[in-house]
Order: structure tokens, then sequence, then C-alpha cells
């Protein structure tokens, strides 16, 4: 599978606000947390970082996500939302329903939420949203959405004792997915419902 080109997708987004500054790493220990490491008062809301594998992906509860290299999307992205820290769940409500209907428009598929944080798919899951908040003095808070799909798996990619629970949108569609061309689909979804639901 091709590596995500961060030239690529930047350019197909345009002026948006969620894409602005696109990074792909090869690796990191997960997206979220070097958003958090590197995060500066300067870093401008809708950052995203992309990474090809983690060796520490975190799911909810801090439960494990299997990251397999160049087989899913996983993503983490900065955003400074006009809300109390005390509603960080209208935040992952927002990511995980984004990325269902999103799912659904591009592959004709049913895409659910399993509340708070699952995207499935004939009854597996596809999809985990993490988000994180961080209070800020004087200033928006600081909340980083993560998010980790199983795009090119094949059955086999999951380990055993997920495999009976675990789909992805190859497998569901029953073809293979151009991963650039879903992330900016997902990316520009993710642009125009947060100004819609976040009053930007």
């Amino acid at each position: 599978m091709p590596a995500l080109d961060a030239a690529k997708l930047r350019s197909a987004l345009a002026d948006y606000i969620i894409g602005r500054e696109i990074v792909v790493l090869e690796e990191t220990t997960s997206t979220n947390d070097f958003i958090l490491q590197m995060v500066s008062p300067s870093t401008p809301e809708g950052l995203v970082v992309f990474a090809e594998h983690q060796t520490a992906g975190r799911g909810q509860r801090g439960n494990h996500w299997e990251s397999l290299r160049h087989k899913g999307l996983w993503l983490s992205i900065l955003l400074r939302p006009k809300i109390e820290i005390g509603e960080s769940a209208r935040l992952t409500a927002w990511t995980a329903e984004t990325v269902a209907s999103t799912i659904q428009e591009q592959f004709s598929l049913t895409a659910n939420v399993k509340p708070p944080n699952d995207v499935y798919v004939d009854g597996r899951k596809v999809a985990g949203v993490l988000v994180e908040m961080r209070a800020q003095k004087n200033a928006p808070h600081l909340a980083i959405a993560g998010i980790g799909i199983n795009v090119n798996h094949a059955p086999e990619d999951f380990s055993g004792e997920i495999r009976s629970r675990a789909t992805s949108l190859a497998m569901a569609a029953n073809r293979q997915v151009n991963r650039e061309e879903f992330a900016t689909a997902l990316l520009r979804d993710l642009d125009r419902t947060y100004c819609a639901s976040f009053g930007l």
C-alpha cells in the first residue's frame, strides 16, 4: 500500500480549517500523544497528524488500539472549540457521527455509532474515536480528536482476540480502498460539520 502524502492531502483541502496543516509520520507512539507533546499556543487549530504505524495506539479507557502499518488511517486533529471541558462528549459524538456518515457516503455501507465512541459496520467495529481535552487559561480549551479506522485489513491482519469483532472498510466493501481519497473525504466532512456544530 502506498504511503500517505501530506502535500497531496493538503492541496486537496483548499482553505479548510481542518487540514490547514498536515503531518504524516512513519511511526509514533500515538498521534494524540504526538500532538500533546508538540503543541504550543501558536499551533494552528486544524493541524492533522497521521501515522502509518502507532506503537502505543490508545482507545477508550486505556485500551490498546491495533494499528498495522499502511493498513488503516490513524490520525489526530488539534481543535480549539469554544466549549467547556465538561462538554467533551459533544466532540466525541460529533467525531464518531461524522466518521460513520462519511463511510456511508463513500461506500454505501450502513455504519452505526455505538456510543460513546465506536463505529460499527455489519455488527463489527471498524473505527474508534478518542477525544482528549486540556484546559487553557484565557483561551479556548485545547482538544485533540483521535480517530482510528481499519481500512485495508484482511481478516488475518487482526489478532486472534479481536478477529471475530473487528472489520475493515475493504472487508465490508469487498474491495481495496484508496486511503488518500477516503482521508480527504473524511477531513472535508469533519471540517464542514465542525464549523456547523461548534459555530465557527
